[in-house]
């Protein structure tokens, strides 16, 4: 009745911006992502407990928190037959907060699937996919690796929202993605809030919803052939266009700062220059460079030129996986 597994955070090349169901987490649109390794979150669960117990990071979680991952084990529970009784859950991440990579996309997909193999359920990556997203939207693209793509679906009950895997971790080793840390400090307005601000008040919106669904399709064909000019040329549209949705909420929502613009502009004259790196940016100040192998290093060099406090190196990662040595 325990089970530990190890899943990756993912960087979405095509963004997940706005929900049209808050309860159930479901997508105004789909969305496409890179799971990113080294970078983990590892997690136990185990049933039969005393009580309910969450511990994140060294720490107690409570509020909504806490909240976000009892309702997944709730609905592990209700999947077993409610038979289960309460669990302990420890998870762990090897990377800080400030990196600007949703730690909680990687616990939530961890957590998906630890607790479904602690209760002895069969391992299907749909089902976990759609108890990840649950808790975390983004987390339904972290069970599997490589490129996977959330499916926005059609239905109320979101049971055809869920991720696919595109192509996995080995379709294009050469890949890379340079985290570049320019600041540590927390959002002033978080990803959730700023979502529902951005739905209820942007004009951009709608056209953003119809833009983002068309580039996905666009996506899978580029990374077929691997063509990293044109992924570049549309995770970097793709960003701009999302946080221009931003822009226009009333009042107007900035996640950037002038060093973003600045390591942001700097990467257009070094492609003038010859060398291959373009951006991707979620809902921070913190740009993540694409680029390959051959140029990670000059990446880096880069981003710490234009004042990163941080850099951290990675390649594409793997599907979630269950681990020998449990947490406890």
């Amino acid at each position: 009745m325990k089970a530990t597994v190890l899943a990756h955070p993912n960087i979405a090349l095509v963004k997940y911006w706005g929900k049209r169901d808050d309860a159930l987490i479901l997508p105004h649109q789909s969305s496409l992502s890179l799971t990113l390794a080294p970078l983990s979150v590892t997690t136990t669960v185990e049933f039969g407990a005393a009580s309910d117990q969450v511990e994140i990071n060294g720490h107690t979680a409570k509020g909504s928190e806490r909240d976000r991952v009892l309702r997944v084990l709730e609905a592990v529970r209700g999947e077993a037959g409610g038979k289960l009784g309460p669990a302990k859950m420890v998870s762990r991440g090897d990377f800080p907060a400030s990196a600007g990579l949703a730690s909680s996309a990687a616990g939530f997909a961890a957590l998906a699937v630890a607790a479904r193999e602690a209760a002895g359920l069969k391992a299907d990556p749909k089902v976990a996919s759609m108890l990840a997203r649950l808790g975390s939207g983004s987390a339904c693209r972290s069970v599997q690796g490589g490129f996977c793509e959330w499916r926005r679906g059609e239905r109320a009950d979101g049971t055809d929202s869920y991720a696919v895997q595109r192509f996995d971790a080995k379709h294009w080793p050469e890949l890379r993605m340079v985290v570049a840390i320019l600041n540590r400090d927390e959002k002033e307005v978080k990803s959730r809030d700023g979502m529902k601000h951005t739905v209820d008040t942007s004009p951009y919106y709608a056209a953003w919803v119809k833009d983002a669904e068309a580039e996905v399709p666009r996506a899978v064909e580029i990374l077929q052939r691997k063509d990293l000019q044109a992924l570049g040329e549309l995770a970097e549209r793709n960003a701009w266009r999302m946080h221009s949705t931003a822009f226009a909420a009333d009042p107007p929502l900035c996640y950037m700062n002038p060093a973003t613009l600045g390591l942001i502009q700097h990467l257009r004259e070094q492609r003038k220059k010859g060398m291959p790196v373009w951006f991707t940016l979620d809902a921070g100040p913190n740009p993540v460079l694409l680029t390959d192998a051959a140029h990670e290093v000059a990446a880096e060099a880069l981003a710490r030129a234009c004042g990163a406090v941080d850099v951290i190196r990675c390649v594409p990662g793997g599907d979630a996986e269950l681990k020998g040595e449990h947490l406890f």
